[in-house]
């Protein structure tokens, strides 16, 4: 793997030959310049202080983290599944441990996102696994370095494979995407960005333009996600942290919390 920059706010890596003065990914109102300005790391330094934490959720789903935290601090989640292994998400990290590891598994057949703000390394571990990485075709603009693995779908949903599907919910971002797993649970399972933003206390749900900036999406388009939400069947939730599962009354919450939304 080449030498890299990468954004120390939001974890965008970026070539050393075409650096832009300020991440454009932060430039952007959903993600925010610190007020100290601009700051940039390289991939030497960020495997000197930093690891891969992983964590086993379930018999079939594992939690990968950066430790200590790095940039936005989200997870990467992965699915253990009978026709090929699902990586959600990326972090900006990629160590030998970690490689090894996903390989004792049956390695990657697929990568996938939610938005924009997690695609970080993406094209190191597709390089690595020799997989695809799907991104829905409305968040191309936000692609900094287009890799040779990057797969763009359109539409609303895309199936890939023992029921897995990628849904397009939009909000966030105009691609935002969901994974439904039906095999993790009950009724299925969402694992989710931060498309769908559970609250420290486990209470409410928030569908948000940036979370970041606090800036609400307007009513119409609420509306509109939270249509898209009545139409799937789901009894588990995995957001972007480890603090956001939820695996009782999740569509009690959403549908609570949407109505104050409405009220």
């Amino acid at each position: 793997m080449k030498e890299q920059i990468i954004c120390s706010t939001c974890g965008t890596y970026y070539p050393e030959d075409n650096l832009p003065e300020l991440c454009t990914i932060c430039m952007d109102e959903r993600q925010y310049i610190p007020v100290t300005g601009q700051s940039w790391t390289k991939t030497y330094d960020l495997h000197l202080k930093h690891s891969v934490k992983l964590n086993r959720l379930q018999e079939r789903l594992y939690e990968m983290e950066i430790n200590p935290m790095f940039a936005i601090g989200q997870r990467a989640l992965f699915i253990l599944s009978e026709k090929g292994n699902v990586l959600w998400d990326c972090i900006p990290i990629l160590d030998e441990l970690t490689i090894e590891f996903i390989k004792s598994k049956g390695g990657l057949k697929a990568i996938a996102f939610s938005h924009p703000h997690f695609y970080s390394n993406m094209n190191d571990w597709a390089e690595i696994f020799a997989c695809p990485v799907y991104i829905h075709q409305n968040d191309e603009q936000h692609i900094m370095v287009k890799g040779k693995y990057i797969r763009l779908w359109q539409g609303d949903e895309m199936s890939l494979w023992d029921g897995i599907r990628i849904i397009c919910i939009g909000g966030h971002f105009a691609g935002s995407s969901i994974l439904h797993v039906p095999f993790l649970s009950k009724e299925g399972t969402i694992i989710c960005g931060d498309t769908l933003f559970l609250s420290p206390s486990k209470k409410h749900f928030s569908v948000v333009h940036s979370s970041p900036n606090r800036m609400p999406l307007p009513l119409n388009e609420m509306k509109r996600v939270k249509k898209r939400f009545d139409s799937i069947s789901f009894d588990s939730f995995y957001g972007y942290q480890r603090i956001q599962n939820l695996s009782e009354n999740v569509k009690g919450i959403l549908e609570m919390s949407m109505s104050r939304y409405f009220a």
